[in-house]
């Protein structure tokens, strides 16, 4: 490539081509460069950028000819490239310079220039007064303690200048006295990419194994504190941070996004999340583990709304606790929810088009909120700060996790942080419910909340005033039953039309039309004495059938409910027999045709003759046995005569 001549700004693919010395020569190493020292960071004197995206397609970046080492600018020159045809826009100057100039001065520096400034002032004031310019230096001069000399030099800095621009052109302006080192490009390049490494190691070992690289190359190198001051001056303190701590950390050096929920209204939004509660508990079966509860909470007031406590967070415990919120209080808009398994399973959002888990099929089923239009927006991973119910978290880990009640049972938040009467004792599983299901009560009808819209009030009255003038979709239901766990299919007894569930019996009169085939059962685990809903196999809603209780061997009033049951069956078949008029038995015997008792037979038309085959096979086996049989007469009669002649 030949540079046409005032060309300042120079790609990767650019740069590499040229061959510049003290650059790589392949355009990947001077991107890894680039990366290393921070370019896309870099400024000028003027504080303007010297690097800008590249115009045209296919983008990219461009770099000013500034930012690259001495030897390559050189290079640039010598080959026409003239280091005054930069069109950047000129940096601003006189006194708004001056002033941004002051600005960043520290405040000694600001107090010596507001002193000479009250100097030079009085000196004015003693001019207007009627003395001469030298009799008023010399009277302020005396007075102020300050030399004839220094005075006159301070009014030759503002000669000129208007009075309310004096301040930045007193300040005193120091300049160093020596030359800045010159440091060699390839050390530093080895001492930069050493230090902004994610191991993070010091300053002083990433100098000293410089110091060792350069001497085998026969360089020297400056003053660890000068090389240090050159970091802080040339290398921008983000690439820094984004180097060494990573993007996470350079993400939090920047101010937080804070949003806004003045424009909602109650309901209209929800977020779910899960959290592990620090407290052992006992589960019914004798097991002892942390419970874990999975919650909603409204965004507009902060209430909690619905929780369900489970061992793990499942997308069983999921689909529960959607249910009790559609169940109490109605189906909100918008749910902002993570991609935790028991929220982006196919379960809960399945067909839902922005899950950060799982392949997304077109032809995967339908999830609850997707079927129910609920607008689903996914947290960034890793991201607890999106979701504001993790502040409620927070505040339980101390109200609830901490309570009197579970003293003995609290594990504390990290491994070295127990307590010291840790694992004393395991709450039940019971307990732990009703006194989770009291703090939270407490928990939102607490006063004093500080949040956008609560302003000094509860969680409760907040979210109580927008839900009576809100929109809200309630739940019909049918809805109600989208949100219940499918169970695996179900057989309906042959005779009693009975679905057994978990040793529980369910029945339902129209069962009666399914004895024999099975069927689909929606349920809620944690009412299983309670009632199920039946589908069919396809799908269809059958009914609910109630749940069939164990009565005492001698009540009355539920041997009274049998029969009133069985009655009530007898009637409606009597009902639905005369509905579809039936006929009697003899009505229908009598409604057959009459039968002749023997119809006369039929008589053959043609005869066939027929011939026995076989019959010389039959007569040559017939005289084979008469002469076996005369043989054996023969054999007889010697055998006598033998004997007869050996008697005599």
């Amino acid at each position: 490539m030949k540079p046409a001549g005032g060309k300042t700004w120079f790609t990767a693919a650019e740069l590499a081509e040229l061959s510049l010395p003290g650059l790589p020569k392949a355009k990947r190493k001077i991107n890894e460069r680039a990366q290393v020292e921070g370019w896309a960071f870099r400024t000028d004197a003027a504080g303007l950028p010297l690097c800008r995206p590249r115009q045209g397609r296919g983008g990219g970046l461009e770099y000013h000819m500034d930012i690259l080492p001495a030897a390559a600018r050189a290079s640039l020159a010598s080959r026409g490239v003239s280091i005054v045809a930069d069109v950047r826009p000129v940096p601003e100057s006189g006194a708004s310079s001056r002033w941004r100039w002051f600005e960043g001065l520290n405040d000694d520096a600001k107090a010596k220039a507001k002193h000479r400034a009250g100097v030079v002032a009085s000196v004015d004031a003693y001019v207007r007064a009627g003395l001469t310019r030298s009799a008023a230096v010399a009277t302020v001069s005396a007075r102020a303690s300050v030399s004839p000399a220094t005075l006159w030099s301070w009014l030759a800095m503002i000669d000129g200048v208007a009075p309310a621009d004096r301040l930045p052109f007193l300040a005193p302006q120091h300049k160093g006295g020596g030359t800045e080192s010159d440091v060699d490009a390839t050390v530093w390049q080895y001492l930069l990419s050493d230090y902004l490494r994610p191991e993070k190691p010091t300053w002083s070992s990433c100098y000293r194994r410089a110091t060792e690289m350069a001497t085998s190359i026969g360089v020297t190198l400056p003053h660890q504190k000068t090389l240090q001051r050159k970091l802080e001056r040339e290398v921008d303190g983000r690439l820094i941070i984004a180097q060494r701590e990573g993007a996470d950390a350079l993400r939090r050096a920047m101010p937080p996004q804070q949003r806004s929920v003045m424009d909602l209204h109650a309901l209209e939004a929800v977020n779910i999340d899960g959290h592990k509660f620090d407290v052992f508990v006992r589960w019914p079966d004798g097991r002892v583990g942390r419970p874990l509860m999975v919650a909603i909470q409204d965004l507009y007031s902060r209430k909690m709304l619905a929780w369900r406590i489970d061992e793990s967070e499942s997308a069983l415990a999921t689909r529960m606790v959607f249910g009790d919120l559609f169940r109490n209080w109605g189906i909100p808009k918008k749910c902002l929810l993570d991609n935790g398994r028991a929220f982006a399973s196919k379960m809960i959002t399945g067909g839902a088009k922005t899950r950060f888990r799982f392949k997304i099929k077109d032809e995967e089923p339908t999830g609850v909120l997707t079927a129910l239009g609920v607008e689903i927006h996914f947290a960034l991973p890793y991201r607890g700060q999106s979701k504001p119910i993790e502040r409620a978290f927070r505040d339980m880990c101390d109200a609830i996790a901490k309570h009197p009640a579970f003293a003995g049972a609290y594990t504390g938040n990290s491994p070295d942080a127990k307590p010291e009467n840790y694992g004393s004792k395991a709450i039940p599983i019971e307990d732990f419910r009703r006194m989770v299901d009291a703090c939270l009560a407490e928990h939102n009808r607490r006063e004093g909340r500080r949040t956008e819209t609560a302003q000094g009030r509860s969680f409760d009255a907040t979210f109580a005033e927008s839900y009576a003038v809100a929109p809200i979709g309630k739940a019909t239901p049918e809805q109600l039953r989208l949100t219940l766990l499918t169970a695996e299919d179900r057989p309906v007894d042959r005779q009693t039309s009975v679905i057994t569930l978990e040793g529980n019996r369910y029945w339902t009169p129209e069962l009666s039309a399914y004895a024999g085939k099975r069927v689909v059962v929606r349920f809620d685990p944690d009412n299983l004495h309670g009632e199920v809903h039946v589908y069919t196999r396809e799908g269809r809603f059958i009914a609910t059938a109630p749940v069939i209780a164990a009565v005492g061997f001698f009540d009355k009033a539920a041997a009274g409910a049998r029969r009133k049951l069985e009655g009530g069956a007898r009637k409606l078949a009597r009902d639905l027999a005369a509905q579809h008029e039936l006929l009697k038995a003899s009505d229908i015997a009598a409604m057959l045709p009459a039968y002749e008792d023997e119809a006369p037979a039929p008589q053959p038309t043609v005869v066939r003759p027929v011939r026995h085959r076989g019959q010389a096979v039959a007569l040559r086996q017939e005289r084979v046995e008469q002469a076996a049989n005369q043989a054996g007469i023969l054999d007889r009669m010697a055998a006598g005569i033998t004997r007869l002649h050996a008697v005599k």
